[in-house]
């Protein structure tokens, strides 16, 4: 993946603490796009950020707690998203699967420093425990909401599938596909964009649901 050097925003000597949190997080996510999860320091960050090493200890007391209140916040983000997309007023159950499913690639989520960090907690042995700590019961809902929305769909449709099997496919396509896209920018061969994924999962969702869905 190709990233450039990137800082934040000049911070304002007057922000509110939530402010103040949201630029240390954002200098976060830029970071670890950066330089990965285990070569990340507190200094690389402030830096990043234009603050002092200081004003991190005291909104985050550590490094851990940093980290773990940037991947709360991608995650948040990304459960705000797809339930958004869920939330679609008039749309139908495939059309509600269609919008949650494609969603992942949309552009408040998608860019390259987010997509990059996401990588940084799944990838690295460092970034396991924190992942599976704060994203099992937002993967687990999740989950549960697209196999549901499957079912319907395989009910109303008459489909011989199985909603747990076309769920898991449905979301390791797209887990997959994001790494696919990271791969892409380093490797010329793998090369993918977002509106390629969004076709791969749309073609994915036609030869599920023929009934549903068109090319």
């Amino acid at each position: 993946m190709v990233i450039t050097e990137v800082t934040t925003s000049p911070p304002s000597r007057k922000a509110s603490r939530p402010v103040r949190r949201q630029q240390l997080i954002d200098a976060t996510i830029v970071v670890l796009a950066r330089k990965g999860y285990s070569a990340l320091t507190v200094a690389d960050v402030a830096k990043t950020a234009g603050l002092s090493v200081g004003i991190i200890n005291f909104h985050f007391e550590s490094k851990e707690k940093l980290l773990a209140a940037c991947l709360t916040c991608l995650a948040e983000e990304y459960y705000r998203n797809w339930q958004s997309a869920l939330a679609a007023p008039g749309a139908s159950v495939a059309e509600k699967l269609q919008l949650v499913i494609l969603g992942d690639f949309n552009d408040k989520i998608f860019t390259p420093d987010k997509l990059a960090a996401w990588i940084a907690f799944w990838g690295e042995t460092q970034g396991r425990p924190i992942y599976t700590e704060i994203c099992s019961a937002y993967d687990e809902e999740r989950a549960k909401t697209v196999g549901s929305l499957c079912e319907k769909i395989i009910r109303e449709g008459g489909y011989k599938l199985t909603p747990a099997t076309v769920m898991r496919a449905l979301e390791s396509l797209g887990d997959g596909l994001w790494l696919g896209v990271a791969a892409g920018n380093s490797h010329a061969k793998l090369t993918i964009n977002a509106a390629q994924a969004r076709m791969a999962l749309q073609a994915t969702l036609v030869s599920f649901f023929p009934k549903h869905f068109q090319s």
